[in-house]
Formats: structure tokens, C-alpha cells, sequence
């Protein structure tokens, strides 16, 4: 059981899948950081009000934090952003890879060629 737990655990698109947790994690920790200190000042400065996280209301003895939930749809946009950015980068890259030109071995070619010539040679001579 061991033993299959570490080829599981050693495949590479499960040490890929890792690397985008954690890659993903520190650049959503990244957005927050630029949502509430610089998205968010921005957008307080045309509602008077600087920190959007705490816009909410009552209702009875529920408060809805309706600026904590602008600010996670910020977040999401702007992640979903370039996350768009990257698989059309991505999407490129291998549209422009896919479309190179295969360059044949040509000295492979005359090679084949040359072998070719001499075979049909002796098959001339041997007739």
C-alpha cells in the first residue's frame, strides 16, 4: 500500500496539481493585497467611504457585509482575469508550435535516395 501511495504521490500531474495549489494560493493572497489597498481605496474615494469591508446593514439582529462580498467578486474578476490571460497565452504558444513547419532530415532523404539507386543498380546487374 505504501508503495503505491508513493507512485501515486510521484506522478507528475499530481506534483503539477500541487505547484498550482500552491502557485494559486499566494497569487490570490496577492489580489486580496491589491483589491483592499488599492482596488478598494479607489472605489471609496467616488462612495466617500475608504474601506468597503465594512459596508453592511441590519436587518432585525442579521448584518449583511455586503462590502466584503464586493470585494470577493473584485477579487474573483480580477483572478478570472488572468487566468484568461495566461490560457490565451497558453493557447498560442501552442497554436504558433502546432503550426512550425516539421524540418525533414535531408540527409536522411538523400541518404534513402543514394541506397535506393545503388539496390536498383544490383538488381540491374544481377538480371
Amino acid at each position: 500500500m505504501f508503495k503505491e501511495f508513493k507512485d501515486f504521490i510521484s506522478r507528475g500531474n499530481v506534483m503539477d496539481l500541487a505547484v498550482g495549489v500552491i502557485m494559486g494560493a499566494a497569487f490570490t493572497a496577492i489580489v486580496q493585497s491589491l483589491v483592499s489597498n488599492l482596488v478598494n481605496p479607489l472605489i471609496g474615494l467616488f462612495l466617500g467611504k475608504i474601506d468597503l469591508s465594512n459596508l453592511a446593514f441590519k436587518v432585525g439582529d442579521a448584518t449583511f457585509k455586503y462590502g466584503s462580498f464586493i470585494e470577493s467578486i473584485i477579487n474573483f474578476i480580477i483572478i478570472a482575469f488572468v487566468v484568461f490571460l495566461i490560457v490565451k497565452a497558453m493557447n498560442k504558444i501552442i497554436k504558433k508550435r502546432e503550426e512550425e513547419p516539421v524540418e525533414e532530415d535531408t540527409k536522411e532523404d538523400e541518404m534513402v535516395m543514394y541506397l535506393k539507386k545503388i539496390s536498383d543498380a544490383l538488381d540491374e546487374k544481377n538480371k
